[in-house]
């Protein structure tokens, strides 16, 4: 990564050094939420923020590449890649573009080298031979310290190290539910309707790449589905909350609910209590692999009206005056 694409996550989330990971995941939340392209339709400012807030949470997120983020800054994906099996470890007369890795017996040596440090480079690497002119990007320029990028990715791997990789991509609860596409940056990943926070999918033959055998690892995708404002998670099921007025909580009432897929007509008896439930059955959550649905639960809020007009008062008075039914009539058995 050239020093001058060099991207501040930390600035990018607005968060210090500091941070922790329950603020960065609270401010994550936020901030893709609020640059999301489905809150902000047609938008390319938005989507272009909302890239870069997933892009500086993927890594500020993972303890190892905020180590290494931390550590080496702009070579923070270099040191990444490269955490045990380094070029020059053990390895003779290998050369890449005029950088002689050998030379080097890990990143850290590589590192100080670069930035002069006093006693970076023991052994022959205190007289490496640096050829930035000759080492180029593809389209035949030179690329000075930058052009380190294009070492991204090189693993000189041990037999049954893993070449796999794992990405971190955030949804929102429209896409978990109907499935979606996502790019990442092996291409374009297909996501099945229903996972969850926590769900993990496997991308065969999309991780790294050996360079010496080109055997190719998995792309593993770890995903999580943004807080909705009224849908929430209760086990399986999906669960909401509807407000009913008193007078439909007395007399029972038919009313539109949301559900995932639309509108849907409701109906509840009559006497039904603030934080009853009602179960719909096969109109929750997508079971992942079958055609079928968790369900949903409507939690009933018995809401009474903060502003009443004079003929809504005079009938509610004239019910205080003749009501029958009182609800704490056995409360004087309670005394100890």
């Amino acid at each position: 990564m050239a020093a001058t694409d060099f991207k501040d996550y930390y600035a990018i989330l607005g968060l210090n050094k500091t941070a922790s990971s329950d603020e960065i995941k609270k401010t994550f939340r936020k901030l893709a939420r609020k640059y999301h392209p489905d809150m902000n339709p047609g938008n390319k400012e938005a989507e272009a923020r909302f890239k870069e807030v997933n892009e500086a949470y993927e890594v500020l997120s993972d303890p190892e590449k905020r180590k290494k983020y931390d550590q080496y800054g702009q070579y923070w994906k270099q040191a990444a890649t490269t955490p045990s099996g380094w070029p020059g470890g053990g390895a003779t007369n290998v050369d890449f573009g005029g950088v002689d890795f050998s030379e080097y017996g890990s990143f850290d040596e590589f590192i100080n080298a670069l930035l002069g440090r006093a006693g970076s480079s023991p052994g022959n690497a205190r007289n490496a031979k640096w050829n930035y002119s000759n080492y180029r990007t593809s389209s035949g320029g030179p690329t000075g310290f930058g052009g380190f990028e294009d070492f991204a990715g090189y693993e000189n791997r041990s037999a049954g190290s893993s070449l796999d990789t794992e990405v971190a991509i955030s949804l929102t609860l429209g896409e978990a539910f109907r499935g979606t596409s996502k790019r990442v940056a092996t291409g374009e990943v297909s996501i099945p309707a229903g996972v969850k926070t926590g769900s993990k999918i496997r991308v065969k033959g999309k991780g790294q790449v050996d360079p010496y055998t080109k055997q190719q690892g998995d792309l593993y995708l770890k995903l999580e589905v943004l807080p909705h404002a009224f849908f929430q998670f209760e086990g399986e099921n999906l669960v909401c909350e509807v407000p009913i007025t008193p007078d439909e909580a007395v007399l029972g009432a038919s009313i539109e609910v949301p559900a995932p897929e639309g509108m849907i007509t409701v109906k509840f008896p009559a006497g039904i209590r603030s934080g009853q439930s009602l179960r719909l059955r096969g109109k929750g959550w997508p079971k992942p692999k079958k055609n079928e649905r968790t369900d949903l639960l409507v939690k009933i809020a018995i809401v009474p009206p903060k502003e009443i007009s004079t003929v809504e008062r005079e009938c509610y008075e004239k019910i205080q005056a003749t009501r029958t039914f009182n609800p704490r009539s056995n409360l004087n058995q309670m005394l100890i």
